[in-house]
């Protein structure tokens, strides 16, 4: 039986790192993966969850999505092999008050998370075009469809990521080519460790306002009940980019939690956004009505 080749950008850890290995540990050994990576050297974590060897099944490569080279050096060597699917996985966070962003910070975010996936998509969507099939997978957020506080320039690059995915979808539609977002919310990985954020109680916020002080120390502790009670394991995710992969017509967006599906109908039910502003501040801040912490 001919293999599915799958590549996946940001598999050095979490979602990236789970998805390669469950396609290339796959018994039936119907995938060939090409697992990607900003520093090769942090590929030693995949070989692990595989038993220390490298499968015929995957191979690993060197990619950077936010330099040209790099992608085209990747493309040249998928080059002859037909590309099924690409999963555009790699991402940065940026959390806290928008005024502590340097601009480097944004730009940084921007480039790995749009432009990033929007380099990955260039460099491979002629040949799926010139073969009409094939099928993009682009790793997503609850950020992406709807504000969350202290997120504000991550979210930006999520909701640009929506609109890329969505205006394209309608262009490959006559390619034969399948596009879907995986929206996700917590997962624990190392994704929130990593991302930038400011120390409430360090020099950045020394000029902050106080009351935004306070919110964003309020919010630190609502990141840290979220992730505490509700957050999902990778294993969890990997059922829903799996579908994506496998079903004959996937749809254009996937949940893979409905986490904040109460706020999300609520954004979509009061255009004006107003309501979905007030409940959104209630669920994180509390109500200084009720008191309470839920939409």
């Amino acid at each position: 039986m001919e293999r599915t080749t799958v590549l996946i950008t940001g598999c050095s850890s979490g979602i990236g790192l789970g998805l390669a290995a469950r396609l290339a540990a796959d018994p039936a050994r119907r995938f060939k993966v090409y697992a990607t990576m900003r520093d090769l050297a942090k590929g030693e974590r995949l070989l692990e969850r595989l038993g220390g060897c490298c499968p015929d099944t995957l191979e690993l490569l060197q990619l950077d999505v936010t330099d040209p080279c790099s992608l085209a050096a990747a493309a040249q060597r998928v080059q002859g092999q037909r590309l099924d699917v690409l999963v555009c996985n790699a991402g940065v966070g940026l959390m806290g008050p928008l005024e502590t962003c340097s601009d480097q910070a944004m730009k940084t975010l921007f480039d790995v998370n749009l432009f990033g996936a929007v380099r990955t998509i260039q460099a491979f969507l002629p040949a799926m075009k010139s073969r009409r099939a094939g099928r993009i997978i682009v790793s997503s957020s609850i950020g992406g469809l709807q504000g969350l506080p202290f997120n504000a320039v991550y979210c930006a690059s999520k909701f640009a990521v929506e609109g890329l995915c969505e205006s394209l979808a309608i262009v490959l539609r006559p390619f034969n080519i399948h596009l879907t977002l995986v929206e996700c919310g917590p997962v624990h990985t190392s994704f929130l460790a990593n991302l930038q954020r400011p120390d409430p109680e360090g020099s950045e916020m020394r000029g902050l306002d106080a009351e935004t002080q306070g919110l964003y120390r309020r919010y630190l502790g609502h990141c840290q009940s979220i992730f505490r009670d509700t957050a999902q394991e990778v294993e969890e995710v990997l059922p829903v980019f799996l579908e994506a992969i496998g079903s004959p017509c996937p749809p254009l967006r996937c949940a893979s939690t409905q986490l904040l599906a109460p706020l999300w109908r609520l954004r979509l039910s009061s255009p004006d956004g107003s309501e979905y502003v007030r409940a959104m501040h209630d669920f994180v801040f509390g109500s200084s009505e009720t008191g309470g912490d839920q939409p």
